[in-house]
């Protein structure tokens, strides 16, 4: 538990603490009674999850805590080290009593110094122990609410609960975040508060760059709600909603999302055009729904994950469709990647029977997926997003709300558009390194050493490298993104040419039988 920026307001109604979260590095306010503290529930949480990047913010706790204990002793030896000059000292000033005033004086003055030199010591250990903690804490910079009393230097004290106790001990009094950081933030948001600040080690550059995105979100979508949650980080303490939810096809995104679902305790409905990809779910406790009409008559909110603009249509309007279930309180939250015009109508003819209705694309891969680190672009019923906030929990690492319907769609084809495109590129320079007599491995090296360097940059040049193009995801896909994203950019006239050349690489390669393979696979359209 630490001090938050002084910016960052605190949420209004259950009390709650702001967290740093170990491993991710991820911070976010967390209620009362969702904290508990560490060595007596450590090993029931260590069972319940199993993950690495759980066990892996575990031995950081362990690392910290070795780091604090070794420190403390530290301090305590030096604090032992100055009593003994003391003693020392009166010692001395009563060696002659002949001398005894000028002893005594000596004795003083040796004293004082000894005294500083103490207290330089000290000063020295804390000073250390702020700079190189993990927590980077800064005990006389730390941000106070006003009206509150100075916190102790040597301990962040945390009102007793029968949930909360001190989870460590030390001292743990928040972040050194720079003065330009701790300066009133202009058109802040009034939902600021659910960002995780940081996902790496310099939490007050992320703080300033979520603060940038958002005040940038506002000036193109007038949305002023952005929400961020990290799954992997909170994954043991997510309250899943009490709301029955449904899920609608079960692909290489949607099969992950379901899993990390029922794994953070929700209650699942699934249903998929072909059956038998629901077995694995029934057996870790989903229910079967026979149609999407059944699932949402049987949900408060259904998920929906298709392939496609004709896929989401059918899936709404056709035969035993989800319309033929909606009906007043419904909701419906719709996950493909589509344009902004076939998601918009889905809305209205959602809302038309009474139905509650939000986009919510998602970016990733089917690894991300799996994971519960997708991104989430959600648009439409902020209410409805708000009850979703368990669910974005589980499946994703952040979400994001821009406003009002369509706008997600077109945010999510921007991002494919640059991804495609950025694929289409890397495939172009390992083609064009092979022909000209260069190490295609060496090129991914160097690229791994640049700016560039990148998770994505890594494993699709591996694929490539590998010659392994299993799906992570599908090319048919990303050719498909990157078609509406073209479409998108002439029913604005704003010409997309980067994007047009790349989506012909993929047509090529769609044409030498690669659709179903993954997007890395459009390298085979330049060596055919």
């Amino acid at each position: 538990i630490v001090n938050p920026p002084k910016d960052l307001k605190k949420p209004r109604g259950k009390k709650c603490f702001f967290v740093k979260f170990f491993g991710t590095e991820d911070h976010a306010w967390i209620k009362v009674e969702q904290l508990k503290p560490y060595h007596p529930h450590k090993e029931e949480m260590i069972k319940i999850n199993k993950g690495k990047r759980f066990q892996q913010a575990v031995d950081a706790v362990e690392e910290f805590l070795r780091k604090t204990k070794g420190k403390d002793q530290a301090s305590s030896h030096n604090s032992n080290e100055e009593k003994n000059r003391r003693n020392s000292s009166e010692e001395r000033g009563k060696q002659s009593a002949g001398e005894e005033k000028r002893k005594a004086s000596l004795s003083e003055g040796k004293l004082k110094k000894g005294t500083g030199e103490g207290k330089k010591r000290v000063s020295s250990v804390s000073s250390e122990r702020g700079s190189k903690s993990p927590l980077k804490r800064a005990q006389d910079q730390s941000p106070r609410k006003r009206g509150r009393p100075p916190k102790d230097e040597k301990d962040l004290t945390i009102p007793e609960s029968s949930t909360v106790k001190r989870v460590m001990t030390g001292t743990v009094a928040g972040f050194k975040w720079p003065p330009s950081v701790s300066e009133p933030v202009k058109d802040s948001d009034p939902h600021f508060h659910h960002f995780l600040l940081s996902q790496t080690e310099k939490p007050a550059v992320c703080y300033q760059a979520i603060t940038k995105k958002l005040k940038v979100c506002e000036e193109e979508t007038g949305s002023t709600s952005i929400q961020a949650a990290d799954s992997t980080a909170v994954n043991g303490s997510i309250t899943p909603t009490d709301k029955k939810i449904g899920f609608l096809g079960l692909g290489l995104m949607g099969s992950g999302i379901v899993s990390n679902l029922l794994k953070m305790g929700h209650t699942v409905t699934v249903w998929n055009r072909t059956a038998e990809k629901c077995d694995l779910f029934i057996q870790e406790g989903a229910r079967l729904g026979r149609t999407p009409a059944e699932v949402v008559s049987t949900c408060d909110i259904t998920f929906a994950c298709v392939s496609d603009p004709k896929a989401a249509k059918d899936l709404v309007l056709g035969p035993s469709g989800v319309l033929q279930g909606i009906r007043p309180g419904k909701c419906y939250v719709d996950m493909s990647t589509v344009d902004a015009d076939t998601v918009t109508e889905l809305a209205q003819v959602i809302v038309s029977r009474g139905g509650r209705f939000l986009e919510a694309p998602v970016s990733g891969n089917q690894q991300l997926s799996n994971d519960g680190m997708l991104v989430i672009l959600a648009a439409g019923d902020r209410g409805l997003y708000e009850d979703c906030s368990s669910c974005f929990q589980a499946m994703g690492k952040t979400s994001f709300f821009l406003g009002e319907v369509g706008n997600a769609a077109k945010m999510m084809l921007i991002v494919n558009m640059v991804q495609g495109s950025f694929m289409a590129t890397i495939a172009e320079g390992l083609t064009l390194a092979q022909v000209t007599g260069q190490s295609q491995q060496t090129l991914l090296d160097i690229l791994n050493q640049g700016q560039l360097a990148s998770i994505f940059l890594d494993q699709k040049c591996q694929n490539i490298l590998q010659g392994n193009f299993k799906p992570d995801f599908y090319l048919k896909y990303i050719q498909k993104d990157l078609r509406l994203a073209i479409a998108l950019g002439d029913s604005v006239n704003h010409p997309t040419p980067m994007a047009a050349a790349a989506n012909e690489v993929y047509k090529r390669a769609k044409a030498l039988d690669q659709s179903d393979n993954d997007m890395s696979a459009v390298y085979r359209a330049y060596i055919h």
